[in-house]
């Protein structure tokens, strides 16, 4: 199999697409669509979103040293475009979509109570990388919806809330399980 030569670019894909919420106040509440997101460290737990300085909720995150990443799922699906491409100049993101800010237990970023995990955080420090700037932060809590916590293993079961990822300027639903973290080593069972 032959390879073409692309220029460099962003070619790590899937990525998840999630809502950032974010403010202090109801009146600068927002709501961010990002993709450009990911787990950083285990110990503490921390993450990173990448924002152009250029959007909206970049001030806001950054005046108030918080924000909250709200895990989304194909009933999701219109929201999260609708608030990736709509500003919160001009839009009241909860409102419009229907969407529910509650308070959060740890930041003053508000959860969006329609997402089946919701990611709290506090911003370490920010990273001046080009287009982006990357917002390096501790989670400080998680709250997951107890419809998808197994009542018999206590897992959560992310899969039945249907979650969404980003790959290509399209959005996907997750598919079928194929294996778990060690499964290609793990002994047979006699």
């Amino acid at each position: 199999m032959s390879k073409v030569l692309w220029r460099p670019g962003t070619m790590i894909y899937p990525l998840p697409a999630v809502m950032v919420s974010c403010g202090s106040v109801p009146e600068e509440y927002n709501i961010l669509t990002i993709a450009w997101t990911g787990t950083i460290c285990s110990d503490p737990a921390m993450c990173y979103i990448s924002v152009r300085p250029i959007r909206h909720s970049y001030d806001i995150i950054k005046r108030n040293g918080d924000f909250v990443i709200n895990l989304t799922t194909k009933s999701l699906a219109f929201a999260t475009d609708w608030c990736g491409v709509k500003s919160g100049k001009k839009h009241n993101k909860f409102a419009e979509m229907k969407l529910t800010p509650v308070p959060a237990s740890k930041v003053k970023a508000p959860m969006i109570k329609e997402s089946p995990v919701n990611i709290e955080c506090i911003v370490k420090e920010i990273k001046e990388l080009g287009s982006h700037h990357m917002f390096i932060s501790e989670v400080v809590a998680v709250s997951a919806d107890e419809e998808y916590i197994d009542e018999k293993t206590g897992l959560f079961k992310l899969n039945e809330a249907v979650p969404i990822c980003y790959s290509h300027g399209k959005y996907y639903e997750t598919g079928n399980l194929i294996g778990k973290f060690g499964f290609s080593v793990e002994k047979k069972k006699k």
